[in-house]
């Protein structure tokens, strides 16, 4: 599914894009510079599940907060 966007651009970048690409390829070439940027969707919803899961998040904190002794010089 795509979806159609309107952008705002320099004249001068728009004429640039226009010889480097093409008029009917700039979506494509803007696409595809973006889409390295954009994080995994997958991992969003996993980091999403991780923070609603309660009893996951109290042993996170529970082992994290156990770790603060073991970097101090008074516990070597």
């Amino acid at each position: 599914m795509t979806k159609q966007l309107t952008i705002t651009l320099d004249e001068e970048v728009y004429r640039g894009l226009q010889k480097l690409v093409g008029e009917d390829q700039i979506s494509g070439y803007i696409e595809k510079l973006v889409r390295p940027h954009l994080p995994p969707a997958d991992l969003e919803e996993g980091y999403r599940a991780m923070a609603a899961d309660a009893q996951r998040e109290q042993e996170a904190l529970e082992w994290s907060e156990n770790l603060i002794g073991e970097g101090s010089l008074e516990a070597r």
